[in-house]
């Protein structure tokens, strides 16, 4: 059986989003986890620990947001060769079809 939690989510939550926007605010600043946890009643080391796991979660969504986005051009790119390519072998075709048949021009 898992120990009880010390600290509500809702309060980690509010924790590490104040983390969050006061480094985005001042990104030089030192000891924020330090003065927003004794804030909020945080243990420091607690509240270190959710942000660190809140910017691995946020590095991991951009990494796959980056990925999605390179696949997405990849695979119009290759659409767009594959029309390309669609477009040439028409055109042959109706230039073989032309020799097959005499007496048709093009």
């Amino acid at each position: 059986m898992p120990a009880p939690r010390k600290y509500p989510p809702e309060l980690i939550e509010r924790g590490v989003q104040t983390v969050i926007k006061m480094r985005q605010d001042n990104p030089r600043r030192s000891g924020i986890v330090r003065e927003v946890g004794e804030r909020l009643g945080i243990h420091p080391e607690v509240l270190k620990h959710w942000v660190n796991k809140s910017d691995a979660n946020a590095d991991s969504l951009s990494n796959s947001a980056d990925t999605d986005a390179a696949r997405v051009r990849r695979l119009e790119q290759e659409n767009a060769d594959v029309r390309r390519i669609n477009k040439i072998l028409k055109a042959a075709a109706v230039l073989f079809a032309a020799e097959l048949e005499p007496g048709t021009s093009l």
